[in-house]
């Protein structure tokens, strides 16, 4: 039996009715749209290449361990892969509303944790299929891999037929229960292990050290943000609707401000995000001075051989988004500032390490930690934002490219907002998410963050290139 990893097994079980924990996506392809048959049969024949999409996940009776992973008795495609269609012709406003409609509705956790809709009626002779996979199987990363092994890197790609399937046999709840003692007692096990003799020893002493005297010189920047205030205006209960919008912006746009006003892509997207949320906060009067809109950014720690391994290895830094400031370069140079600070730190720290402490935790606490934390609400930060570079090269699906693509990443806790951000063929999207009733004025966010891009490009236009660092 395959368990869940601790960071899995938290996204399952933060799993609630107003809070929906899947990632997902809406990618937007040149027609004709395929018949809903044929997607069928294409989905099927690769599903040998992803063994989870016909898997469920198996709480072990009483928490005694983390879930597992089964194959699905009863597995039926048709349940998964579904075809709708919008008016035509549907433009960009009819498409949004539909996958949030889709987007914001919860997996059956008693399933397998994913579904794919065909979209039919798009202007233009276009068609997209709206994806849904739940984030105890994937984070950013492993969701973009998943999305190479499923789509096509050639529009002329063969197709195999789909192939004879038989669930291997479920277990019971007493085997669930014995296997999940034996692990919880082997599994330290080994970790000691590995730390027998002198110089393991010393090794994990000096890591140890190492770890400690960085998580030491972080404090500074941990004690500005307790005392800096935040938008709270953005925090609060979340309800079981959601408004999803998004933009998008040229990623030679943003590699251009980059060359220009130093830092990195990803500097300047959040610089950018930080006007949207300026925009957004001046309008409903709550912009003052001194304030911050507090992220939190994950970080991935996937290394390359990881790769096309569907699980989340992913840790997170909080970086307080300038929104007070009116000046675009000081935006961005106060969030380099962090951000160079945080990569100081990741780098001297082990976060894989950290993160492998949670298999000491035991299930029923790590549940109830997680659902505890759901239930009370984040007020630590205001929003999610997490940037996922897409493939470097084209995905067809049944011959048909795709033209671009939409990210959607959940929301949870007292934190009303994500931003998903993805890059694909030279374009970046932002896929916002916003609780419906705290997020009316979402549109104002999208539309901020492109004035955000422009007015980054047009300052880097007017600095010169001797005041860059």
């Amino acid at each position: 039996m395959d368990r869940l990893s601790p960071t899995d097994a938290g996204f399952y079980y933060g799993e609630s009715e107003n809070t929906p924990l899947h990632v997902g996506s809406v990618a937007v392809f040149e027609g004709p749209a395929p018949s809903y048959g044929d997607l069928v049969r294409l989905i099927l024949s690769k599903l040998p290449r992803v063994p989870r999409y016909r898997q469920q996940v198996r709480p072990v009776p009483l928490n005694l361990g983390r879930p597992v992973w089964v194959d699905d008795p009863h597995f039926q495609i048709l349940y998964h892969v579904r075809h709708t269609a919008v008016p035509s012709p549907g433009g960009p406003e009819q498409l949004r509303n539909l996958a949030g409609r889709v987007l914001g509705q919860r997996l059956d956790l008693a399933k397998p944790l994913w579904e794919v809709w065909l979209v039919e009626g798009l202007e233009n002779d276009r068609w997209a299929i709206i994806s849904k996979v739940h984030h105890c199987m994937v984070d950013g990363i492993a969701g973009t891999d998943l999305m190479q092994m499923i789509f096509d890197l050639t529009p002329d790609a063969p197709q195999s037929e789909p192939r004879d399937w038989t669930p291997q046999r479920n277990p019971s709840g007493i085997e669930l229960v014995a296997d999940a003692v034996q692990d919880t007692v082997a599994h330290p096990l080994r970790q000691l292990i590995q730390l027998r003799g002198v110089r393991g020893a010393v090794q994990a002493a000096e890591g140890a050290v190492k770890a400690s005297r960085s998580l030491v010189s972080g404090l500074p920047s941990f004690a500005r943000q307790v005392t800096t205030p935040t938008a709270r205006t953005l925090s609060g209960p979340i309800g079981p609707h959601r408004r999803w919008a998004w933009t998008d912006a040229e990623l030679a746009a943003l590699k251009e401000a980059r060359a220009a006003l130093g830092g990195t892509v990803n500097d300047v997207v959040l610089a950018a995000i930080t006007r949207g949320f300026r925009d957004l906060l001046e309008r409903r009067g709550s912009l003052r001075e001194g304030l911050v809109v507090r992220t939190m950014v994950p970080v991935s720690v996937r290394q390359e051989t990881e790769r096309n391994t569907l699980d989340n290895r992913v840790s997170a830094v909080f970086v307080d988004l300038p929104v007070a400031e009116p000046d675009p370069v000081e935006r961005l140079a106060a969030v380099r500032r962090q951000m160079d600070e945080y990569k100081a730190v990741m780098q001297a720290v082990d976060a894989r390490s950290i993160i492998a402490m949670g298999d000491f935790v035991a299930p029923t606490l790590l549940a109830l930690g997680v659902r505890a934390a759901m239930a009370t609400g984040q007020v630590w930060s205001q929003a999610v934002t997490t940037n996922v570079p897409g493939p470097r090269v084209p995905l067809y699906v049944l011959g048909r490219r795709m033209c671009s693509a939409h990210p959607y990443v959940p929301i949870a806790g007292g934190t009303r907002v994500s931003i998903g951000i993805f890059s694909y063929q030279g374009t970046m999207t932002f896929g916002i998410n916003a609780d419906f009733d705290a997020f009316p004025d979402v549109d104002v966010l999208a539309e901020g963050i492109c004035r955000g891009v422009n007015e980054l490009v047009e300052a880097g236009r007017r600095q010169p290139a001797a005041a860059v660092r």
